[in-house]
């Protein structure tokens, strides 16, 4: 009797724990082959179904090549992407993407944040959703264009996500992702974790999100952003992104393809007269209607990519951003970059964002371009306020010229926001003008071959503080502690 009594509760242990246990729907159940051959949509969508019939679960992607289309996530399921499976994006004909949504304020952004149906993977007004493993995402016919005149069946974004909730990436590769990567737009409570990414545009972009968790990626870019917040109107409001925190990352612009393989291979170049350089980097602001709060970015890593950039363009406001311990090797342009502008693409033409609050520390740079040092601009009587740069050394390729010196930047308010579009700044290490509230503690400037550009250049700026300031003089190899500095209706200046 105490035997039988034994196994009756062995017995039950067992059926407990295995109702415990998530459901699991692996694809192969409903007919997918994953032989790199045969399109396997519609069984991957059927596994999807399946689970979400049974109220949740987890489908489930065994080692294989699984060809696709759209993939349409649904509520409450996961997919786990097992080691050595890929989920490939197939050729249009074959396995044609969803066409991209209607969006009757597609003229507020670009195409590409306009619409999400035409992804690899989408889903739109979820709840408890999970993207991981170590497998791969492939989007090898995906589109790296964004625009509506793209052949039928075509997709432009490998992860696209829309108005959701308690959203999940994490551990998975992503190699050519398309226009995007991954996008998500109005998405609340998201967290991307240890994604890899090497791609042929933007790698991330987080759009119009709330609390959202960006911490251990990879993301190698040449030819677009690595991990970029944005705010459009693609929602048909000014919704913005706030409590944001972004670490542990790395972001670069090898050529394509050589950060996955190991050789990380340089030779992206533009060249032409603006010589940008590859992309990759960490940015926010050129889709700005909502604006940008409580934003935090710390230990990251660029390398051979543009610098930081924090733009306000379409009335937004950016308020409230703390950047800490970040390292960056090899930089095209400025190492940090902050505009007010005035494009106001955005209904209703509203009065250019503010930008306020936003401190920089703890930032080491070598072998910048010439072109630009630091570069701060705002717009005649929109000023960027309250900035604070602090522990900032900065090695320059160096070059300029006495001509360069005389060079007068144009304001271009109403331009796409890049540092090139100033062309070549009168001064090597820091150019700011029209700023409200400006510190810069405890910076190191110098320069690689002979420079003769002023270290700094100050241009309507109101209580401006420099403070333990050492910068290589123009036309020698030494630093002074109080570097050159050039003023142009400067006020309240402390030194």
């Amino acid at each position: 009797m105490r035997r039988a009594h034994l196994v009756l509760l062995i017995v039950l242990a067992a059926l407990a724990n295995l109702r415990a246990q998530p459901a699991r729907f692996p694809v192969a159940d409903y007919g997918a082959k994953g032989d790199g051959k045969t399109v396997d949509t519609a069984a991957i969508n059927k596994a999807i179904q399946a689970a979400k019939a049974a109220g949740g679960g987890t489908v489930v992607f065994h080692a294989g090549t699984y060809i696709a289309g759209s993939i349409h996530l649904e509520s409450h399921v996961a997919l786990l992407i097992d080691h050595g499976a890929t989920i490939e994006a197939g050729a249009p004909d074959a396995a044609p993407c969803d066409p991209p949504e209607p969006n009757e304020w597609d003229k507020f952004q670009d195409f590409g944040h306009s619409h999400w149906h035409n992804s690899l993977i989408w889903g739109e007004n979820l709840d408890d959703v999970a993207i991981y493993g170590t497998g791969t995402l492939y989007g090898r016919a995906l589109s790296r264009s964004a625009n509506a005149n793209s052949p039928a069946g075509t997709g432009n974004k490998a992860i696209a996500i829309k108005n959701s909730r308690n959203v999940t990436i994490r551990d998975v590769t992503i190699k050519h992702g398309g226009h995007f990567a991954i996008l998500a737009t109005g998405v609340d409570n998201l967290t991307v974790d240890n994604v890899k990414m090497d791609t042929n545009r933007d790698g991330i972009d987080v759009d119009a999100c709330r609390n959202v968790r960006l911490s251990n990626m990879t993301v190698n870019s040449p030819f677009d952003d690595g991990i970029c917040l944005k705010s459009s109107y693609g929602l048909g409001v000014a919704r913005a992104t706030e409590n944001v925190t972004i670490t542990n990352c790395q972001v670069s612009g090898y050529d394509e393809g050589t950060y996955l393989d190991g050789t990380f291979k340089r030779t992206v170049k533009y060249g032409g007269a603006r010589d940008r350089g590859p992309t990759g980097r960490i940015k926010f602001g050129t889709e700005s209607s909502g604006g940008f709060r409580n934003i935090t970015i710390t230990n990251s890593v660029f390398d051979y990519c543009r610098g930081l950039a924090i733009e306000s363009v379409d009335g937004g406001a950016i308020e409230d951003v703390t950047i800490d311990n970040v390292t960056m090797r090899d930089i095209a342009g400025a190492p940090i970059f902050v505009r007010r502008g005035n494009r106001a693409r955005t209904p209703g033409e509203p009065r250019p964002g503010v930008i306020r609050r936003v401190t920089i520390s703890n930032v080491v740079a070598s072998g910048v371009s010439s072109a630009h040092g630091i570069l701060v601009s705002g717009i005649p009587g929109y000023p960027i306020e309250d900035l604070r740069l602090s522990n900032i050394r900065v090695h320059y390729a160096g070059g300029g010229t006495k001509a360069d010196a005389a060079l007068v930047p144009e304001e271009k308010e109403k331009e796409y926001p890049e540092p090139d579009m100033f062309g070549r700044m009168p001064s090597y290490a820091l150019f700011a003008r029209h700023v409200a509230g400006l510190d810069v503690r405890d910076a190191d400037f110098s320069f690689e071959t002979p420079e003769l550009r002023p270290a700094i250049q100050l241009q309507d700026v109101v209580r401006v503080d420099l403070d333990h300031i050492r910068a290589q003089q123009p036309g020698t190899t030494t630093r002074a502690v109080l570097p050159p500095v050039r003023l142009d209706a400067v006020a309240k200046a402390v030194y």
